[in-house]
């Protein structure tokens, strides 16, 4: 591709209509025409990244107007605290800090005032996103007041091939007209965090300038600091004109005019432009930060790099390659779904701009709002459980990597667990620069304009989703080294906090954990108590079952003296793995009966007598009840007295671990009778997809993975509904603050997780496909302790292909009850059934994933007969109505 080769062109290749309007081609989105309430929404989807820093898709001659027009600019770690005065208490929030603007390039004809979609006739509109390199273009066509004529193409990037580097393109053509022109190309630095409306009675001044400086005619610069964190940020820019001549462009040095205060500088590039002639634009920027490496000081690396760079065809192309590589990795092929295929493709460019191999050189932890919005203040939650199985089976070095992030905040955690009275490590809900908890007290119900309580700090699984991370990371990479100097201290801290927040019951013998919160997050605490936190939520105590079964096989993976080391520096006594092993045969699970009497797993101890609620009357009265907790307050109720949930955590449990391994954990602990219920997944998961409002976007990836072994078209229904949730804004309006990076990622762990079945346990790396029938064509690729395979589906088979580029060591593959070691150049074909299952070749299935071997830690439990502990039985009709 060419610098004048600006603009896809949508009828090439063109496919569906998305929502929103956008037309899809093999690599593009292009929206045609002009919907200035759509804009947000654009420019969230059109954001560019590398990793590194990122910047939204905002038309680069707009000034800011939220929610219109918000060009903001957001790099890991960059983060600021302040502290804002409400209802004479004060308020302190740590933000992911807009940083100063790099886009403005603005023109002016004759000198008159620069052109901006509103003061202009629109005559023709494009705006385009080549997926493939993360490209935004646009094609304005317009005629001014004067009758002038001008069609102007823009594109730009942020470079893939070189973290700090980002660059522009304009070509401007005078249609009807002679005449002078003004190329106005500044970096702003007067920017405020105001893109969240429900933020904005908060400080969301986080900048103080520093210097402007200009480098050399050509290059502008501007170096700012953070008020509290004190970072200092340079950004410095290389504006060049140069003229259509023949076939080629010839540089022309216009008159410059330099202007600059504190917090900004610009350059006006002017020259004469006659009709009919074009002349191209080329802005060159770099981006530096007081966290990087190797440099002296932010604002001379940042003028040292840019005067450095080549042209833009050159940086494009740089480009271009550093994205081919991570196709060649990451790329899925469904060629018979091309709007499916589009929108996964669309999803991994947004997970590598947020998540690429120049992240794991920084500081980063994975922001659930990605890099391109200050939803949820660009904080980091527990989305990382969505992000990290795609990125283990393609780059798992990036994993390793943002797991670091929590690794370098393992010290905050355990001063955290300290404080609260616990032992090990507390991992805060909400994590921004140094690992404090940043969950904010208050929040504020946009329904009602009231700031409430909020008690989500409770949700302590975001330990347990820590833990299940590092582990499905060694599982799937036999990264011995990291779990040697990181990842097992980081595993039996949080173990040892489990084993410190729970209690023995007397009377009944089983673990206990009370005063925490479940992913559901509806439920904050038991209706008119004051304290905040439930029960023994099934959810957690689960995974805190499994924690203390697999923290011991942890300290006996690693090295003797590296497990003498450890044990003796943190203290880890024979009396606390023997708790470990207790409670991992005696944590309390509640359940319940539903309807016919039969067992369900209970959300958390006394979900069972919370009230019904009227699904379907508040159906009738709002047109979207996702967030049923902000209705019920506003309406001056309270989400805890009802059976309901934003996403159900006890459904979670059925997604993170396939059905063997459940079975395993329900049996250690004495459950034998739901444990050899086979229809024990299908009652829970209707029981509760019939409460549940799907408020969050990872809701529909779990539901979408849980049934897909049970129910194939709602599996497929909510599939479809996760791929299309960002670009459609089904939640009404929150995407254009932010990109969803567990619901991009997960409908990504979808394919290869729920439908290819793939797991890696104990060595072998297993598939039990389901749906493939959908999938025919599905070829994908997956690197597992560090082999690459070539997994295929076609005509009613899968074959899975070790590769001998990327080939590490022969690798060992489960399909059915099989088990095979396959080398360098070997593949496996086995057929599928009707529905998608491995057969035995006459037809029929067979089992779906390799046996796990029989447990060796001596476990035993009760007896497994009657209700389980804590349960009750209610005898209570569903009558909820349909949550999905």
């Amino acid at each position: 591709m060419t610098a004048t080769d600006t603009v896809p062109d949508p009828t090439s290749d063109a496919g569906d209509v998305l929502p929103g309007g956008a037309v899809a081609g093999d690599f593009t989105l292009t929206w045609t025409g002009l919907e200035p309430d759509d804009e947000g929404l654009r420019e969230a989807l059109t954001s560019t990244g590398n990793g590194y820093f990122c910047t939204r898709g905002a038309a680069e001659w707009e000034d800011t107007d939220a929610p219109r027009h918000y060009a903001g600019t957001y790099a890991h770690g960059a983060y600021n605290r302040e502290t804002t005065i409400l209802g004479g208490r004060p308020v302190l929030n740590e933000d992911l800090v807009n940083l100063p603007n790099w886009l403005v390039l603005k023109l002016r004809i004759e000198g008159e005032e620069a052109i901006r979609l509103d003061n202009v006739e629109v005559l023709d509109y494009r705006h385009s996103y080549d997926i493939r390199t993360a490209t935004v273009s646009r094609e304005f066509r317009f005629r001014d007041r004067a009758g002038r004529e001008t069609t102007l193409r823009s594109r730009r990037f942020v470079s893939m091939a070189h973290s700090h580097q980002a660059a522009m393109e304009w070509t401007v053509t005078a249609e009807n007209w002679t005449g002078r022109i003004g190329i106005v190309s500044a970096i702003d630095g007067r920017v405020d965090n105001t893109m969240v409306a429900r933020y904005r009675d908060l400080e969301g001044r986080h900048l103080d300038p520093v210097t402007p400086r200009t480098f050399g005619p050509e290059i502008i610069a501007l170096k700012v600091r953070t008020r509290q964190s004190n970072l200092y940020v340079s950004e410095a820019a290389r504006t060049r004109v140069y003229r259509a001549r023949g076939r080629g462009w010839e540089k022309v040095e216009p008159a410059r005019t330099l202007h600059q205060m504190n917090d900004y500088i610009q350059q006006v590039l002017d020259l004469d432009l006659t009709e009919g002639e074009t002349v191209r634009v080329e802005k060159i920027v770099s981006f530096f930060t007081s966290h990087d490496n190797a440099i002296t000081e932010t604002l001379t690396a940042a003028g040292r790099h840019v005067e450095r760079y080549p042209d833009f065809a050159g940086c494009y192309d740089e480009h271009l390659a550093a994205w081919d590589e991570y196709w060649d990795v990451a790329d899925v092929e469904v060629p018979h779904e091309p709007r499916i295929q589009l929108l996964l493709r669309f999803h991994m460019a947004h997970v590598l701009q947020v998540c690429s191999r120049h992240t794991a050189r920084h500081d980063a932890g994975v922001p659930a709002r990605g890099l391109n919005g200050e939803a949820y203040r660009g904080h980091v939650f527990w989305d990382e459980l969505y992000v990290y199985p795609f990125l283990n089976y393609r780059l798992p070095e990036i994993t390793r990597g943002l797991l670091m992030y929590r690794y370098r905040r393992l010290a905050e955690a355990r001063a955290a667990a300290e404080e609260s009275g616990y032992r090990g490590a507390m991992f805060p809900w909400q994590s921004g620069s140094d690992g404090t908890e940043e969950t904010q007290v208050v929040h504020l119900n946009p329904l009602s304009g009231q700031w409430d309580p909020d008690h989500s700090h409770n949700q302590r699984h975001v330990n347990a989703a820590i833990f299940y991370n590092v582990w499905q990371y060694y599982q799937a990479t036999d990264d011995l080294e990291f779990l040697r100097d990181y990842g097992a201290e980081l595993m039996l801290e949080i173990a040892r906090f489990w084993a410190s927040i729970a209690h023995k019951n007397t009377n009944t013998g089983r673990y206990e954990i009370h005063g925490v919160m479940g992913p559901d997050e509806f439920h904050e605490r038991y209706p008119g108590a004051e304290d905040g936190g439930l029960r023994n939520n099934a959810y957690t105590n689960v995974m805190v079952a499994w924690i203390c079964a697999t923290a011991p096989k942890v300290l006996a993976l690693l090295p003797k003296s590296r497990r003498r080391v450890l044990r003796s520096r943190l203290g880890i006594t024979d009396d606390e793995i023997a708790r470990w092993s207790e409670m991992a045969t005696s944590m309390v699970v509640p359940t319940h009966r539903d309807a016919d009497g039969k067992p369900v797993i209970t959300q958390f101890e006394g979900y069972e007598s919370l009230e019904e609620l009227d699904w379907e009357g508040y159906r009738s009265r709002h047109r979207n009840i996702q967030r049923m907790d902000r209705i019920l307050k506003a309406e001056g109720d309270d989400p805890d007295r009802y059976k309901l949930a934003k996403q159900a955590d006890a459904v979670m449990l059925f997604f993170l671990f396939s059905d063997g391994e459940l079975r395993e954990i329900l049996s250690r602990l004495g459950y034998d009778a739901i444990a050899g219920d086979d229809d024990l997944a299908r009652r829970t998961i209707a029981y509760y997809d019939r409460r549940t409002s799907h408020g969050s976007t990872l809701s529909l990836v779990a539901h979408a993975a849980v049934l897909a072994g049970i129910d194939p078209e709602s599996s497929w229904e909510r599939f479809l509904v996760a791929v299309e949730s960002d670009i459609g804004d089904v939640q009404g309006g929150t995407t254009k603050e932010g990109i969803h990076m567990g619901v991009m990622s997960g409908t990504l762990d979808l394919l290869q997780r729920a439908y290819l079945g793939v797991g890696a346990r104990d060595g072998v790396l297993s598939f039990a496909p389901r749906l493939t029938l959908r999938l025919d064509g599905l070829a994908l690729s997956l690197v597992f302790q560090g082999t690459t395979l070539r997994v295929h589906v076609a005509d009613g088979s899968l074959t899975v292909a070790v590769q001998t580029e990327g080939f590490s060591h022969p690798v060992r593959i489960g399909l059915g009850d099989e088990v095979r070691e396959l080398g360098a150049g070997q593949e496996w074909t086995v057929p599928l059934g009707r529905d998608g299952r491995v057969t035995d070749g006459s037809g029929a299935a067979v089992s779906a994933a390799v046996t796990p071997p029989a447990a060796t830690d001596g476990a035993t439990g009760g007896n497994g007969d009657g209700p389980l502990q804590g349960s009750a039985t209610s005898g209570e009709h569903d009558h909820g109505g349909n949550g999905a």
